[in-house]
C-alpha cells in the first residue's frame, strides 16, 4: 500500500492507497446513501460521472465544491455528480436539506476505509478523505483525476467540467 503526503493548512498528513490515473477503471464501491441504502458504482449506470471527494460537507470549501459541481452538472444532460465523504448519512441528508440540494447525491464512506484506500484518498491521521475529483466515462474509465496537495484549496472546477463535457455527445 503506498502513501503520499498532503497538507491541511500547511501541516503534513499521510494519505493511504494507490493514486488512480487517467485510463484506469474506477474501482467499484459500496457506500451508504442518505436513506442508509448501499450504493455501488453500477447503480449509476452508463452515465458519465463526476466523483467529488470532500473531507466534510460541513466545511466551507467542501460546501462550495459540492454546490458548484451540483449547479454546473445539473445543466449537463445524462451526467451525474456523486459527492463522497466520511460524514454520516444523517449529516449528509441534513446538509442537503439546509443547502436546498435535496436531489444531490451524497454517499458516505463512514462504514469502512475501502473507498478511501481504493481511490487513494484516505487520510490516516484523521480518517477523513482527501479532496479530489474523478471524471469517469460511461464505462467507468477515468478520463480526468485531480488530487489536491493542500486540502484547503479548491479543485480545478473548469478542468473537471471540461473533461465531463467532452464525454457528452
Amino acid at each position: 500500500m503506498s502513501e503520499r503526503t498532503v497538507t491541511m493548512g500547511g501541516a503534513p498528513l499521510t494519505v493511504l492507497g494507490e493514486a488512480l490515473s487517467v485510463g484506469d477503471t474506477a474501482p467499484d464501491f459500496q457506500l451508504v446513501d442518505n436513506e442508509l441504502n448501499i450504493k455501488t458504482l453500477a447503480d449509476f449506470g452508463r452515465k458519465p460521472k463526476v466523483i467529488s471527494v470532500v473531507p466534510s460537507l460541513d466545511t466551507g470549501i467542501c460546501d462550495q465544491q459540492t454546490r458548484r459541481f451540483n449547479a454546473e452538472i445539473s445543466a449537463i444532460p445524462d451526467a451525474v455528480v456523486i459527492t463522497v465523504s466520511m460524514d454520516l448519512p444523517f449529516a449528509q441528508a441534513r446538509w442537503c436539506g439546509s443547502a436546498g440540494l435535496e436531489d444531490a447525491i451524497t454517499l458516505s464512506a463512514h462504514r469502512d476505509e475501502t473507498f478511501g484506500r481504493d481511490y487513494g484518498v484516505l487520510i490516516a491521521e484523521l480518517r477523513l478523505l482527501a479532496r479530489s475529483v474523478f471524471v469517469l466515462d460511461a464505462d467507468n474509465k477515468i478520463v480526468y483525476v485531480e488530487y489536491l496537495d493542500e486540502i484547503k484549496k479548491h479543485p480545478n472546477y473548469d478542468a473537471a467540467l471540461n473533461a465531463l463535457r467532452s464525454l457528452i455527445k
